[in-house]
């Protein structure tokens, strides 16, 4: 990966060398007595190397812009575990900035956290810091965990660690301390989690299975595989001793070998793991989730891979498999535990800022649904923490009239946010956009409308002057892409809009395409919400405001 600035660009899975500027090493030690220590952080400083020691604990090495004068934003670090201990930091920076390190039993800034001005309201965004590809997203014990890509202490890319929070209900989430941390292998990249209930790996304790996640290791030279487990519901892990568990680099002479999706395979009772590699995914077999079997490659993928089995049509007895790599292509086609063969050609099912989706793993069968995030590649200004993820959704196969295709739409639970819901049935342009008008300045908002178009030319919404749905009849695209409805010579659209304060999500047609964008107002322009295009009807349009997921 190309370094990053501030603007989100590709996603956090290739490792960059930071610049680290050449200055004296400054020491300050303390003694842990609060929560929190609290870091000011300024991009007019140059990145420098911060080096943590605790006796007892191998040392921890990041870089950071820290402020010798006035801060940007401060970040923090959750130190709660090491209460009544000693930390020692080395800083090859300034020394007046390692001064400016305090400790304290709540984060700077948290009077306001979560309330900022543009943070965005129901979707997950990490307190501080930079964040992209979802990791290790697992069900158990009455929790769902995201982990993510993280860095805590800038809101650019670097230092990759792996954050971590829970929810109970995929909408609601709580930030706990990240959960892995960069070592001697190399930081830490993207991957995925399991609950080893037959102790294949022996890691189990009583009767508490072991939760254990497999990740990459991303040193300067190679990108190795590894695992960790943790016996107390993720909150710590303890990394294998005989870790990696799979270095390939002399087998594909590339760096490129990461983010290992991990899932049990029952029909051959065994494990499989699914590894990106050079120019597509590779499976690997283990009984143990340590020693692990190459068996079979796929080109035409590139990142974070994913492969599950789905029911065509909601019927068991018809079932398909899904590859996907991290732009939003997949292909379907069978499973035998060892080879994935694709049955067609590669599709794609959503665009724009999505990247890097995973899904959850261990859903209770009693649910069955096949639940995603993704990484938002969306910024927020002047915000100190950077990405987001996207909405939750249930992916399904539909049976189209161009053949079978991945079908994804926002979980139901999201509809518990909705207060304050209006509907109207068979409008005229000009009567929809004068019931839109008193939602003018609603910062948070879904809208569900079917609209249709009189002439064969293009119609859909402006917010605020952005162009957030735009169908075009004669080029047959939606936003610019390719997009058919099911009945070719329907001049009728479904779509179902939702409006946080930095970001808009769209999918048209009960999910069979959607996409996501930045949400960039027009400088100067006040209109608001308004349909436009050349005598449209409106045959539905309901809106709803969104509460907020933030106490």
């Amino acid at each position: 990966m190309k370094p990053i600035t501030t603007a989100i660009i590709a996603a956090g899975c290739f490792m960059c060398l930071p610049f680290i500027s050449e200055a004296q090493t400054a020491e300050r030690s303390l003694k842990i007595s609060g929560k929190y220590l609290n870091f000011p952080i300024s991009h007019k400083t140059d990145r420098a190397k911060m080096t943590f020691r605790v006796p007892g604990e191998p040392d921890l090495s990041v870089v950071a812009r820290l402020a010798g004068e006035d801060a940007d934003y401060w970040v923090f670090r959750d130190v709660s575990s090491l209460e009544g201990k000693t930390v020692t930091i080395l800083y090859e920076g300034s020394a007046d900035a390692l001064d400016k390190i305090y400790q304290s039993d709540e984060p700077e800034g948290h009077e306001t956290m979560y309330h900022e001005k543009n943070r965005p309201q129901f979707h997950f965004t990490t307190r501080r810091g930079w964040i992209n590809d979802p990791n290790g997203l697992i069900y158990h014990n009455g929790e769902y965990h995201l982990f993510y890509q993280h860095n805590p202490y800038e809101r650019e890319w670097e230092n990759m660690h792996w954050g971590h929070a829970v929810s109970r209900d995929l909408i609601h989430w709580k930030e706990l301390p990240d959960a892995l941390y960069p070592d001697s292998l190399g930081t830490m990249f993207s991957g995925s989690a399991v609950i080893d209930y037959g102790n294949t790996a022996g890691f189990n304790r009583r009767n508490e299975p072991a939760m254990v996640a497999a990740y990459t290791a991303a040193g300067q030279d190679r990108q190795t595989q590894c695992i960790a487990y943790s016996l107390d519901d993720g909150r710590t892990f303890t990394k294998y001793g005989g870790n990696p568990v799979i270095d390939s680099k002399e087998k594909w002479d590339s760096q490129d070998t990461r983010d290992p999706k991990v899932f049990w395979y029952g029909p051959g009772e065994h494990w499989v793991l699914v590894l990106n590699e050079r120019d597509g995914h590779s499976i690997y077999n283990s009984d143990d989730l340590k020693n692990w079997t190459f068996e079979s490659h796929i080109t035409g993928f590139w990142e974070c891979p994913e492969l599950f089995e789905l029911p065509v049509d909601g019927d068991k007895n018809n079932t398909r498999w899904v590859m996907y790599g991290a732009s939003g292509t997949y292909m379907t086609g069978s499973f035998d535990g060892k080879k994935f063969t694709p049955e067609g050609g590669k599709y794609c099912y959503t665009t724009g800022s999505l990247y890097a989706a995973q899904t959850f793993g261990n859903i209770p069968e009693s649910d069955g649904r096949r639940i995603q995030m993704a990484w938002g590649r969306i910024s927020h200004p002047d915000m100190p923490f950077n990405g987001m993820m996207l909405l939750p959704t249930e992916l399904s196969l539909r049976t189209t009239k161009d053949g079978i295709r991945l079908v994804s739409f926002p979980i139901d639970e999201i509809r518990e946010l909705f207060e304050n819901t209006v509907s109207w049935k068979g409008l005229d342009q000009e009567e929809a956009n004068g019931k839109m008008e008193k939602f003018r300045d609603a910062g948070c908002m879904h809208i569900h409308t079917v609209f249709r178009l009189s002439h064969a030319t293009s119609a859909g919404i402006d917010l605020s002057g952005q162009r957030i749905l735009d169908y075009d009849m004669n080029g047959n695209t939606v936003n610019g892409r390719f997009y058919s409805p099911q009945d070719p010579s329907s001049m009728e659209l479904t779509a179902d809009i939702y409006i946080d304060r930095t970001s808009v999500e769209v999918f048209i047609d009960g999910g069979l395409y959607s996409y996501s964008m930045e949400r960039r107002p027009v400088s100067g322009n006040s209109d608001g919400l308004k349909f436009w295009g050349n005598r449209i009807s409106v045959e539905v349009l309901e809106i709803s405001e969104i509460k907020s997921i933030w106490e």
